[in-house]
């Protein structure tokens, strides 16, 4: 097979080898563009919460960056069964936090004298 040369890099055909569908495609980098593009805005709040680009690159677009990370396989796509699964995990976690934190308010003694 020959090889085109395109304007896109990395080219679309090798994406593809690495997600299930075209659809999948676009929302993995979709969602990563987003969590670049968030991360490029909170820089300045010194917040730290959100993960940088995984590759050094010479394109400043997030979705650009997004698919060279996609190509060398920083980002895998993963199946929306175990994400969910992994979803519910975290937010029983955090759940259970919160939980804890109010139980911990309501038996300490309150402060108000009568």
């Amino acid at each position: 097979m020959v090889a085109e040369d395109t304007m896109m890099n990395p080219p679309l055909e090798s994406l593809m080898q690495r997600t299930m569908s075209k659809f999948g495609l676009v929302t993995l980098a979709a969602r990563r563009a987003r969590e670049i593009n968030s991360y490029f805005n909170q820089l300045g709040e010194g917040l730290g919460t959100m993960v940088p680009p995984q590759v050094s690159s010479t394109s400043r677009k997030p979705l650009s960056i997004s698919f060279e990370e996609i190509a060398s396989d920083k980002i895998k796509s993963v199946e929306m069964a175990v994400y969910a699964e992994v979803e519910a995990e975290l937010d029983a976690e955090l759940l259970g936090e919160a939980a804890d934190e109010v139980v911990a308010a309501l038996e300490e003694p309150s402060e108000i004298t009568e």
